[in-house]
């Protein structure tokens, strides 16, 4: 096989049409001097380039319909092969991507399914048909705030597209309103659920007759233990005492100097 280069490679794999592609390529570029003008005056090298631009666009389209054709028989994986080969000769076609996205939804792979609306969207914002996809792809996923956006987008380039109108965008607006009601019927059960808990809690009676009782014992205990103090006398000799005193005695326990610890 004939080396080549290329160095805007898209993807891990080169298909084998690109291959045989850049083969010719290579075989061209040896066999024409760079400079080299053709009849008509243009440079050999821009007539190729123009050539080689034109071939893997019509190679994109054969592989598109190829791999249509497979998606229609219902060989989703090798559809999806196809196109990936197509995307790496003409990676900026939105209509790959949003076929891709299809066939992804078949197989229920929706993260994937998603992401290629979503380069669909990106390459062609004018596109109804892939904002239809992308909005069938995010009901997948559950999004269905993002699916209706995706549906009102693609009505306001096609307003009349009766698909996007009856089927769509109307079970999508009916599942937000079934998700909404559910959401209402969560949030009540569970405030039912806190009142329940809170009638459980029993209502004690603080003023009956036995808490206070129990009250005015653990006070004249306090104030007992209250109406004596405990003083800790050191004195200047290092001497340790300890003295209790009433609350209202004046006397002091001796005239030495001492040092009240604390």
């Amino acid at each position: 096989m004939a080396s080549f280069g290329w160095k805007r490679r898209i993807g891990e794999k080169v298909s084998r049409a690109t291959s045989r592609q850049f083969e010719a390529d290579a075989a061209d570029d040896r066999g024409l001097p760079e400079d080299e003008e053709d009849d008509g005056g243009a440079p050999a090298a821009k007539r190729r380039k123009e050539g080689r631009g034109e071939g893997c666009a019509e190679q994109s389209r054969r592989l598109k319909d190829e791999g249509a054709s497979l998606a229609e028989n219902r060989r989703y994986r090798e559809a999806i092969q196809k196109w990936d080969e197509a995307l790496q000769l003409t990676p900026e076609d939105a209509t790959l991507y949003e076929m891709k996205s299809q066939v992804l939804m078949s197989l229920h792979e929706m993260f994937p399914a998603v992401h290629a609306a979503e380069m669909a969207v990106q390459r062609n914002p004018h596109s109804w048909d892939a904002w239809q996809t992308l909005g069938r792809a995010q009901l997948g996923l559950g999004e269905i705030a993002l699916a209706i956006r995706s549906f009102q987008v693609s009505l306001h380039i096609f307003p009349m597209n009766p698909e996007v109108w009856k089927e769509d965008l109307s079970w999508a607006r009916k599942l937000y309103e079934q998700q909404k009601a559910t959401k209402t019927e969560a949030v009540q059960a569970l405030a039912k659920g806190r009142e329940m808990a809170q009638a459980s809690i029993p209502d004690y009676d603080f003023e009956s007759d036995e808490i206070v009782a129990v009250c005015a014992a653990i006070a004249e205990k306090e104030k007992a233990l209250s109406a004596a103090k405990t003083v800790v006398i050191v004195s200047a000799s290092g001497t340790v005492e300890t003295v209790t005193e009433k609350e209202n005695c004046t006397t002091t326990p001796d005239e030495t100097l001492f040092i009240r610890a604390r």
